[in-house]
């Protein structure tokens, strides 16, 4: 058997990895039409970071896996073709701002109708709206020259910085099929590709339309858990109650359960905003308003943290920050990972360099030219307050940005520190050390729950924790949030 997958980034690469690793008679090609992309797969220092991955990519590359840009002879080749593009939301034209741009989508499907010498299975991976196999089929089936084909949806469900264990003990592998024969037989044939080392109660059949929608939803829901303890955290300052506490007596409701109950200064990641648009769009094209509007407060409630936590920062200074060092640590939206893909990080570095703030930041996976990129990248602005405007950073901002080698660097200086990630190695620093190179008063910032704010606040910082009893000092600056 030989598997194709079209696109070679976060899910691709890594999920071709693993069936290659448990699957060594299977022969599995990653192609992509990045030379740059393809090159970093093909070295020692991979084009993206997860823990344990490149492991498996150095025992499997050229024994049975491999990264080609030659994307027709691959896909030609293959007895099964898996599509694993980007997706990303609209930004101009009918659903700008909501609706997923299926541009990528569309041209790896003609690539495979073109191409094409044999029967094959075409599987969706990457995060499409729902009856896009519907759209897939009429495309392979216009252009098939007699070539019969099966669609499948075999959503991921990955997690950055825990890719290769999600991918090695899934919670389940959902495989949606048509419901005739042909279509039951190709997820048969799916499945029994799994079936190597994923149990069999663990890998699902459903229908086409139902895998489609599961990922949108199931993204959802942990996003909507997320903005709901969030905007816990918000009363929990307000009334002294601490949100950590709350979370943990809610979480040991069976029927709630602990997962998704960290407060923080707001999600990110490629996935949960741009699921929930376009979930928020597949409502609204289906008369549903009321539905588009409910999925639409969880990002609001999101922009809405985002914006909180800027104006603790700002008001606690003194209510300005201009001039003042600011020391980011953590860029990426999460541990583990170095994908800064709608790091809610961005907004809150841009708030603060509205008020004209310098900042210094580290993050130990992201790169000084990464941080620089996101930063002055246009990004999507959309339902958005005019006071919360996200616009290309000018050169004289610019050079309010610094980037540091350590937390150590960063924190020289500075006025705060604001963590903005929780990667284990901000939790171990030697606060006392910051402290005493920090100007006075010294605050800290804890947009991730990391640190312990009385032991902080024993060294001598002023120190702000998301959902925490507020610090006297905090507490006594009235700020509107």
């Amino acid at each position: 058997m030989k598997i194709c997958c079209i696109g070679a980034g976060y899910v691709g690469g890594p999920t071709m990895a693993v069936i290659a690793l448990k699957c060594p008679s299977v022969e599995v090609a990653v192609v992509d039409i990045s030379v740059k992309r393809i090159a970093a797969w093909n070295s020692n220092r991979l084009p993206i970071y997860e823990p344990g991955l490149y492991d498996i990519v150095a025992q499997c590359r050229g024994r049975n896996l491999s990264f080609s840009t030659d994307v027709e002879k691959h896909v030609s080749e293959a007895d099964i073709v898996f599509i694993s593009v980007n997706t990303p939301t609209k930004t101009f034209g009918l659903g700008a701002g909501k609706a997923a741009d299926l541009t990528y989508w569309e041209s790896a499907a003609r690539t495979i109708a073109d191409v094409s010498t044999s029967d094959k299975i075409v599987v969706e991976k990457s995060t499409v709206p729902v009856r896009t196999g519907e759209s897939l089929k009429k495309i392979l089936t216009h252009n098939s020259k007699g070539i019969n084909y099966q669609i499948l949806s075999n959503p991921e469900f990955l997690a950055e910085g825990t890719t290769v264990q999600d991918l090695l003990r899934p919670d389940r592998v959902l495989i949606g099929g048509l419901e005739t024969p042909e279509g039951q037989k190709a997820a048969q044939v799916l499945k029994d590709v799994y079936a190597h080392w994923v149990p069999e109660d663990r890998i699902i059949t459903i229908n086409l339309w139902s895998a489609e929608l599961s990922k949108l939803v199931a993204n959802a829901y942990l996003a909507q858990r997320i903005s709901s303890i969030n905007s816990i955290s918000a009363l929990c300052e307000a009334t002294g109650a601490d949100v950590s506490e709350v979370a943990r007596a809610v979480g040991k409701d069976s029927r709630v359960g602990p997962m998704y109950l960290n407060a923080s200064f707001g999600f990110g990641g490629s996935a949960f905003i741009k699921d929930i648009l376009s979930l928020v769009y597949i409502c609204e094209c289906n008369g549903l308003t009321d539905v588009a509007e409910y999925w639409n407060q969880v990002l609001k409630i999101n922009d809405f943290q985002k914006n909180r936590f800027v104006k603790r920062v700002i008001s606690s200074m003194f209510n300005t920050v201009v001039g003042k060092k600011i020391a980011v640590l953590g860029f990426a939206f999460k541990k583990d990972t170095g994908d800064t893909r709608d790091t809610p990080v961005i907004d809150v570095c841009k708030g603060l360099l509205d008020d004209k703030a310098t900042l210094s930041i580290y993050d130990p996976q992201v790169s000084e030219e990464q941080i620089k990129y996101d930063l002055t990248m246009q990004k999507l602005d959309w339902d958005r307050s005019s006071s919360n405007q996200l616009l290309i950073l000018s050169p004289t901002e610019m050079k309010q940005v610094h980037t540091a080698r350590n937390a150590y660097e960063a924190a020289e200086g500075a006025h705060c520190v604001c963590i903005l990630n929780d990667w284990d190695e901000f939790r171990e620093l030697d606060y006392r050390k910051i402290y005493e190179a920090m100007c006075k008063p010294a605050f800290i910032f804890d947009g991730r729950n990391v640190v312990d704010p009385e032991k902080l606040r024993a060294i001598g910082f002023i120190v702000y924790s998301i959902g925490k009893p507020l610090d006297a000092w905090v507490k006594s600056i009235a700020v509107a949030v």
